[in-house]
């Protein structure tokens, strides 16, 4: 019989369920935001609150039992210094759950799990960022280009198309190197 066990099960064994909680935890801390189903995410905000609350006693004894009770070094770390520090004055309420659309798949609550102070997520890749600034100045450059040119004779314009035909094998390359995408699409096109 399980009287007074209120938590949830989450459909999953205790040990499953301990892990499932643990790295909920882990992802929290690293990303500061998470996105999970509704019940998901209410007992992980429950787990995460009782760390917090052992994060904020600051001594050596609190980070071993983080580190016991998270499996992670490094995540008992950033919370005894960046997390608990922000939440000194509070006695409670450390992370907040906001409800989402569902899952299109399941339709399933999903929920964002965050704590409530502001805390700074961590920043994106920069590579990627700087390969899309440099495709739109490409792109700009390009179109700049286009309107200080004169008007084109028709001996110009084939010129043009040949140096688009002369770029489309490298796109054709592009689509076929895509992975499991590009093995789809080579299947599919009958390429093998």
């Amino acid at each position: 019989m399980r009287h007074q066990k209120l938590k949830r099960k989450l459909g999953v064994k205790s040990q499953h369920r301990r892990a499932l909680l643990r790295n909920l935890v882990k992802s929290l801390i690293q990303r500061k935001r998470i996105r999970t189903t509704l019940a998901r995410a209410k007992e992980a905000s429950a787990f995460a609150d009782s760390m917090v609350t052992i994060a904020k006693k600051g001594d050596l004894h609190a980070h071993r039992l983080l580190v016991s009770k998270l499996a992670c070094k490094e995540s008992a770390k950033v919370l005894m210094a960046e997390i608990a520090p922000l939440f000194k004055d509070r006695k409670g309420g450390y992370t907040r759950v906001l409800r989402m659309v569902n899952r299109p798949g399941d339709n399933s609550k999903m929920a964002l799990l965050e704590f409530t102070e502001i805390v700074e997520a961590p920043k994106k890749d920069t590579k990627k960022k700087a390969k899309k600034d440099s495709k739109k100045s490409d792109v700009k450059s390009a179109s700049e280009s286009v309107k200080t040119e004169t008007p084109k004779t028709k001996k110009a314009v084939k010129s043009d198309a040949e140096t688009k035909n002369a770029d489309a094998p490298d796109a054709k390359e592009s689509e076929k190197r895509g992975g499991f995408l590009g093995s789809l699409r080579k299947f599919l096109k009958g390429d093998e």
